[in-house]
């Protein structure tokens, strides 16, 4: 099964495709966002090329848990997008995720250019990787108890 993760800002998308095992996250590339129409056909392209089985997109959550105004961008993206790429789609606590992903390309000692323009290519890469090793997770959890 193909994973794609999705970084969602309001400029930018990260976008990051699994092994069609499961086990590792690939950072694909970064769209910018020019229109939702623009978005779900750049999104369906990806999907065919890469025969993509469902999606995981990152919510940005507040530090308690709550989810503020960007949660609720990102959330209305998923309603514009549910119908017309037809792929279950599961959100991905993303806290952190920038963060992380800036911490690693400067310790790739990329320079601050280069680096942003693979930020959101790698907090999806960071996203998808999280939501693969929760998915591994539950299925040894569940051969243990199956044991």
């Amino acid at each position: 099964m193909t994973i794609l993760g999705l970084d969602v800002g309001d400029r930018t998308i990260g976008i990051a495709v699994s092994d069609e095992l499961g086990w590792t996250a690939h950072g694909l590339k970064t769209i910018k966002r020019i229109g939702i129409k623009k978005d779900i056909g750049e999104l369906k392209g990806i999907i065919e090329e890469y025969q993509v089985d469902q999606l995981v997109v990152g919510l940005p959550k507040n530090l308690d848990g709550s989810l503020g105004p960007q949660a609720q961008k990102v959330l209305s993206f998923i309603d514009k997008i549910k119908q017309p790429l037809w792929l279950p789609i599961n959100t991905w606590d993303e806290r952190f995720s920038s963060q992380e992903a800036q911490r690693t390309l400067k310790e790739a000692g990329l320079n601050w250019r280069k680096s942003k323009a693979l930020e959101d290519q790698v907090a999806a890469s960071l996203i998808l990787q999280g939501y693969l090793d929760y998915l591994k997770h539950q299925e040894r959890r569940n051969d243990s108890i199956s044991e």
